[in-house]
């Protein structure tokens, strides 16, 4: 897992696996929930796409799974988000990528 940000669309998307399927982005959710203490606000799930809000140190952000574009965290505000919105998607991601690969590690060397 390599972590890719992008700001195609106003804002910061934070790539955290873009070939993936449900059970890696309810190991991402759980890690959210175990780890950072995030409560997830409001969950959208449909067909081929979860959309789950959450509140990370007063910033809103979205937790969202494609079956075709896999998991990524953006801003709740999207395109209005303030910087600090887009700092802490940065910091999640960081966070999420660290604790990734050393659940990884503990898989491989089990």
């Amino acid at each position: 897992m390599s972590l890719t940000l992008r700001t195609d669309f106003g804002c910061t998307e934070a790539i955290i696996d873009d070939d993936c399927g449900l059970k890696r982005f309810y190991e991402v959710a759980n890690i959210l929930t175990d780890d950072l203490d995030i409560r997830f606000t409001k969950k959208e799930d449909d067909f081929d796409t979860l959309v789950w809000h959450f509140l990370y140190r007063g910033h809103l952000l979205t937790l969202h799974y494609n079956i075709y574009t896999g998991i990524s965290i953006y801003p709740l505000k999207f395109r209005e988000a303030p910087r600090k919105d887009n700092d802490a998607v940065v910091e999640v991601a960081k966070f999420l990528e660290n604790r990734l690969l050393i659940h990884r590690a503990r898989r491989y060397t089990s």
